[in-house]
């Protein structure tokens, strides 16, 4: 790995700043590849789930990832332009002063991408990490080995190492990964392993963006219509199986409205999902110890005096490591499913009497990654939105501000650090570099010594109110 990120780093050095024409080409090789292996890589995915959506991979980890690219591919060119600022004071720019912002490729970006979405949080941040004119190396998940290996065959049949490569391998290849002196370094996944990753990039002060979770509230506002916002949650809690950093991880719903909810959730899931059993639209649990972590938040809070009801339409046994849809009632802080993220199709509710109660519930717990919010009042969405810390929102959905090319993503706090799609991505990845040129006439000649009358009467014009 240090082998390589040297042959990286020394042919970005070699070769300079790349124009235009090389970085689409990167991106278009890389379009390419989802496109030529699509079938392929929902084959893999499914392997390493033991069952996957097929459709669900080709969506989330094919075309998703491939929309990102398409729009750097379109875009690039206008943001590499030179981004001329107004030089200060501005009589300077009379006497031909200029100042500008070149955005310059980092050099070398290590991407350490999760097992939830393996091809997407691959090939979405290499969107923005090609077209700043960067090259990658990248470290796959150990948990989904298929998935990894074809990655690996497949960029390498596409890219000079030296431009972009995958390696794989165990935790402790990712250990060594995340030491590595990068130019940037990407980390996708949880929160606890995340403060390693930053301790490990810290050694050489390498900048890092780091895309992480935490629990994601919805909040049903008493306006909203029970059964749309039933619907359009169970979209992101039954994606991949709530296995997905943006899924909402609880849910907040008037009092008087829950078991109302509960209901509208189970006629929907029941119009989404007639069977569980053998359905090949819905996903299984990625292996047996993330399922035996899920069944210990339910065994948790049902010993901690919570009801548990299982959304399973036809109340049929499940196979392989499915989980029907779950949701607990009556649960509290002191259970692990209302403390840790849940990462799976478990949904706690959680009752609230006035939306201001909602509020300073979410606002007691670490700032979210996601927050979504079912209502159609203007004033109510106004009154979250500048109540709630949150990475990214979305009103009356779940999930697709995460979709939004024009829009950045990423956390805070516990949640994340930093950002990045589309022209935010171009921006993360890039270094914006600072130019003045100065005018021929000699206009600091005034700021050097010796002084005299001059810089008495500029001082006594700048320090003032």
């Amino acid at each position: 790995m240090e082998t390589l990120l040297a042959r990286q780093q020394a042919a970005q050095r070699r070769e300079g700043t790349p124009p235009a024409a090389i970085r689409i080409d990167r991106l278009d090789r890389a379009i390419g590849l989802l496109v030529d292996h699509a079938s392929d890589i929902a084959d893999a995915l499914n392997d390493d789930f033991g069952h996957r959506s097929r459709q669900g991979s080709l969506v989330s980890d094919v075309a998703a990832s491939i929309e990102p690219l398409k729009h750097a591919k379109h875009h690039v060119k206008r943001w590499m332009r030179r981004d001329y600022r107004p030089v200060s004071p501005a009589p300077l720019a009379l006497l031909g002063a200029r100042a500008w912002v070149d955005y310059q490729p980092k050099g070398v970006v290590g991407v350490i991408a999760p097992w939830n979405f393996p091809f997407n949080l691959t090939f979405a941040p290499l969107a923005g990490i090609l077209a700043a004119g960067n090259r990658a190396m990248i470290k796959p998940s150990e948990f989904t080995p298929r998935s990894s290996a074809l990655m690996q065959r497949m960029v390498a049949a596409a890219f000079d190492e030296t431009e972009v490569a995958v390696i794989t391998g165990d935790q402790s290849a990712g250990e060594a990964f995340a030491a590595l002196p990068f130019d940037h370094l990407l980390f996708t996944g949880a929160t606890s392993v995340a403060k390693h990753v930053m301790r490990a990039a810290a050694e050489h002060l390498v900048p890092v963006t780091l895309e992480l979770g935490g629990k994601s509230p919805a909040i049903i506002g008493r306006d909203a219509d029970l059964d749309l916002a039933a619907r359009r949650l169970l979209f992101g809690k039954t994606l991949n199986a709530g296995q997905i950093c943006v899924a909402p991880d609880y849910a907040l719903v008037p009092g008087d409205a829950v078991e109302a909810f509960v209901e509208a959730l189970a006629r929907n899931v029941a119009v989404m999902f007639p069977t569980l059993r053998g359905n090949p639209d819905y996903t299984s649990i990625i292996n047996e110890r993330h399922k035996a972590r899920l069944e210990g938040y339910l065994d948790d809070a049902v010993a901690h005096g919570a009801s548990v009801r299982a959304l399973n339409p036809s109340n049929e046994a499940l196979d392989g490591r499915r989980m029907a849809p779950t949701v607990v009632l009556g649960a509290t802080d002191d259970m692990a499913v209302l403390r840790e993220e849940i990462f799976g199709p478990i949904l706690p509710i959680v009752p609230y009497g006035r939306l201001d109660d909602a509020i300073a519930y979410v606002n007691a717990h670490p700032r979210p990654l996601s927050l979504y919010y079912f209502g159609n009042g203007r004033a109510d969405q106004e009154h979250v939105l500048a109540n709630i810390v949150a990475g990214g929102v979305t009103l009356n959905d779940t999930v697709v501000h995460l979709t939004q090319d024009n829009l950045p993503f990423g956390g805070i706090g516990p949640s994340g650090m930093g950002a990045y799609h589309g022209y935010d991505g171009f921006k993360t990845f890039s270094h914006a570099r600072a130019v003045y040129r100065q005018s021929r006439f000699d206009i600091t000649a005034m700021l050097r010594p010796p002084y005299g009358k001059t810089i008495e009467r500029l001082l006594s014009f700048k320090i003032r109110r």
